[in-house]
């Protein structure tokens, strides 16, 4: 799972490589814009993913394979609902996020190029979410990489042929993800029909036709969209207040995203070991094995955390240079990189503890903390500090990951 996560901000770095060796900024500030808000739409709802793992997870545990296929079909059919709705909807969401996310004109107007591309890789990749999702539950974590993997190589394939070869330009980049979910979905499909094969069962037809069926699905997911908008929310924030402070720290800004992506997707890879671990110690009532899980995740969480602050301390400007080769978006990214390097020390427990508690299927406190963390937290935060600018910015970006993970391990503390 570590190898499946880090391919993703690694994908964003090929994004955002091809895009800042073009002639102009202003492309790498609309990659930038479209791509947080398709961040913002996509993994606002990752509780598709999250939470068929801990549901598919914990009839793993008690070998309840009616409920595999439930939990399956349930998620696949909300994801579908969900995708049409942001395809029909796709022009009022466009203009609300673009008003929201502001930047210049010409910013904004390759932005939205990139936007109505894009959309139409909704119903692949929600499918995706449910797939990762359910074979995470099922204590499979090959095929989610193979998933990433064809996702990933595909779209940077496609990036490097429509930009350099084709002279594309953030069209091109949006058209390669296109392809590239879709390319991903017919692979996971292809696993999803093996295993089911091999877990006699049968499809509780009436559990997928009932509004009521579906009541424990959206208990926990409910909980998990309301939480994961407002994480949305914090990482659009800083993207937003980045394009008021100017188009030098917009730019550099989207550069050290990707710093703060690939700690989080790569820790996140334990954090997904711990839902499945978790759910499937919960489904076969061991609590001993529940906290031998997160004691063992927790070590290790703070082992690869520290080789992520190693990593960006030796190689960190390298990335930068490699990522942009415009000198204004250099200087400045260089000037906010130790906040890069400070972070995954920082966010390493919100992250591993976001595991555990889908794993438990706690959707209700992870909710109550990202709210306290992002509204009581970051937002008075950001506002004592905006006289610092930029640095202001990522401090409270940073006091918010600290918050979540003390509310969390609070939490989880309490429980035993």
């Amino acid at each position: 799972m570590i190898l499946s996560n880090i391919s993703v901000p690694l994908l964003g770095m090929v994004d955002t490589g091809v895009v800042g060796h073009l002639d102009n900024s202003t492309y790498l500030g609309a990659v930038a814009i479209g791509s947080t808000i398709f961040t913002f739409i996509y993994i606002g709802m990752n509780f598709l993913r999250m939470g068929t793992t801990g549901i598919a997870a914990q009839s793993y545990g008690a070998d309840d394979n009616d409920g595999l296929r439930v939990a399956l079909g349930q998620a696949l059919i909300v994801s579908l609902a969900i995708a049409l709705a942001l395809i029909v909807l796709q022009v009022p969401i466009s203009k609300l996020a673009l008003a929201l996310l502001g930047g210049e004109a010409e910013t904004r107007e390759h932005a939205a190029t990139y936007f109505f591309i894009r959309v139409w890789s909704a119903p692949g990749t929600l499918a995706n979410y449910v797939l990762i999702g359910w074979f995470l539950g099922l204590q499979n974590a090959r095929v989610p990489l193979l998933i990433f993997l064809t996702i990933n190589i595909t779209n940077i394939v496609l990036d490097l042929v429509f930009v350099l070869v084709l002279g594309m330009k953030v069209d091109g980049v949006a058209l390669a993800s296109v392809i590239a979910e879709y390319t991903g979905l017919a692979v996971g499909a292809t696993f999803a029909l093996a295993a089911l094969r091999d877990r006699t069962g049968r499809w509780p037809v009436e559990r997928f036709r009932k509004l009521a069926a579906y009541r424990a699905f959206f208990s926990v997911n409910a909980n998990l969209f309301v939480r994961t908008m407002a994480l949305m929310f914090a990482l659009a924030f800083v993207t937003a207040q980045g394009a008021r402070l100017g188009p030098a720290i917009l730019a550099a800004n989207a550069v050290l995203m990707n710093f703060q992506n690939l700690t989080a997707l790569g820790l996140d890879g334990i954090a997904h070991a711990a839902e499945a671990m978790v759910g499937k110690a919960v489904g076969q009532k061991d609590d001993d094995a529940l906290r031998r899980t997160v004691n063992l995740t927790l070590r290790w969480s703070a082992i690869f955390a520290a080789g992520f602050t190693l990593v960006y301390i030796v190689a960190g400007p390298l990335i930068v240079r490699t990522l942009t080769d415009l000198p204004d978006v250099r200087e400045t990214a260089m000037l906010y990189l130790p906040w890069l390097i400070a972070s995954p020390l920082i966010s390493v427990w919100c992250f591993l503890y976001d595991g555990v508690y889908v794993g438990m299927t706690r959707a209700r406190e992870m909710r109550n903390i990202m709210l306290v963390s992002t509204f009581l937290v970051f937002l008075p935060v950001w506002y004592v500090t905006q006289p610092f600018g930029n640095h202001g910015l990522w401090f409270a970006f940073m006091v918010f990951l600290a918050a979540r993970g003390i509310g969390m391990h609070i939490g989880y503390r309490r429980t035993l």
